[in-house]
């Protein structure tokens, strides 16, 4: 399976630009890709802060054959971003639940997953943020990013496009994925 690519330079929410092609065209899935966003969005409603040179899309697809609960898509999401984060860092990251990622106890990675149902066709929209070169200051809640812990800036593109074969090779095993194999993504 291949995802569609939509490039934007700068954009609102790369959720809400996902959420309008799946409604206002035939696509099936596809990668919405910004350089920046004006009002990211996170979980509970909460902002999530882009600073241009990190990562931003958000990954869409139908999911109608698939017998998983939306917990375990959580799961398997982080889970897979977790894999294209060690394709560049190899110490330990956790998983904090539902959906963030953790280097040091310090947030690395979110992840804003929404469903939408269209024509009776259920959608996945799994929005992903990794801080790759800049991370933003929270008050009570510690941040970091990969170019502070390798000491290498990460292009956004070569991780778009390793995260994008990730789930390109992913999505199409999900209607017959035995969720105890978790470990093994």
């Amino acid at each position: 399976m291949k995802l569609k690519k939509f490039n934007f330079k700068k954009i609102n929410s790369t959720n809400n630009t996902a959420i309008r092609i799946i409604k206002n065209t035939n696509n099936k899935s596809g990668i919405v890709i910004a350089e920046t966003q004006k009002k990211g969005r996170g979980q509970y409603g909460k902002k999530w802060i882009s600073y241009k040179g990190n990562l931003f899309v958000t990954i869409f697809f139908s999911i109608k054959k698939s017998k998983l609960s939306i917990k375990q898509l959580t799961k398997i999401n982080c889970f897979l971003v977790k894999k294209l984060i060690s394709n560049f860092y190899t110490g330990i990251i956790t998983i904090k639940s539902p959906n963030d990622l953790l280097i040091k106890k310090k947030k690395i990675s979110g992840i804003l997953q929404e469903t939408l149902s269209k024509s009776g066709e259920q959608f996945m929209i799994i929005g992903i943020g990794i801080n790759l070169i800049k991370n933003p200051k929270i008050k009570n809640y510690q941040t970091i990013n990969l170019f502070d812990l390798i000491n290498v800036k990460i292009d956004s593109n070569i991780a778009i496009n390793r995260l994008k074969k990730i789930y390109e090779r992913f999505i199409p095993n999900l209607p017959k994925f035995d969720v105890r194999k978790i470990n093994r993504i």
